[in-house]
């Protein structure tokens, strides 16, 4: 059969356990060995990112130490100027022939899909993976919202026999965490505990990322 590649991207700033659970739960319903969490580098559409893209891959692979089944990709990080998805997307086609390639995003990024830098190249070079909570609803309009319901599946072995061009939606457990959370107790001297790994909090703090003068 050949190799799947799943691909989940986000600032990661910094990855917690709502990312990671995610992961992980993608990763198995879709039957998937090549798992790959790609933090952005220099995101067009958020010039928030706290720490900066080194950092936010340092804890990531600190994240993912004890995960084999999931691993980091670094190019964008490494990649100079502006990271889009459709560019990655792209390269990553180019390394990997004509293998099925899922990308992974969130109902809310979904619904703004028609943002996305060259959106509709995406559907050219991988399926589309929504990965949402049993509660969300798609709210993607116009043209883009056509082009989409042509391309829905319901059976995930559908997203493996082809290379590209289909959406799934997937459900998944959403813990409710968020890094703009985590940063928010942070910065207020409170304790992040239990939202992100160990090994992620103690990078924070011998850093100083997030807290209050920091």
């Amino acid at each position: 059969m050949t190799r799947a590649i799943g691909v989940f991207g986000g600032t990661c700033d910094p990855v917690h356990f709502g990312h990671l659970r995610a992961a992980v739960e993608a990763r198995e319903k879709l039957g998937l060995d090549d798992f790959r969490l790609l933090p952005a580098g220099q995101p067009p559409h958020r010039s928030d990112t706290v720490a900066r893209g080194e950092q936010r891959l340092a804890m990531l692979r600190l994240a993912l130490a004890d995960c084999p089944d999931l691993r980091v990709d670094d190019r964008e990080v490494r990649r100079a100027g502006y990271s889009y998805m459709a560019d990655t997307l792209a390269e990553i086609r180019s390394e990997e022939g004509q293998a099925p390639l899922l990308l992974m995003i969130g109902q809310d990024a979904a619904n703004a899909l028609h943002t996305w830098h060259e959106c509709r190249r995406l559907f050219d070079l991988a399926h589309l993976v929504v990965m949402r909570r049993p509660d969300a609803h798609f709210d993607c309009r116009g043209e883009l919202r056509a082009e989409i319901e042509r391309r829905r599946v319901r059976e995930p072995a559908r997203l493996l026999a082809a290379a590209s061009g289909l959406v799934l939606s997937l459900e998944i457990t959403q813990l409710d965490i968020s890094s703009t959370h985590i940063r928010s107790l942070l910065a207020g001297g409170r304790s992040a505990r239990f939202l992100l790994p160990d090994r992620v909090l103690d990078y924070i703090h011998q850093r100083g990322l997030y807290l209050a003068g920091g």
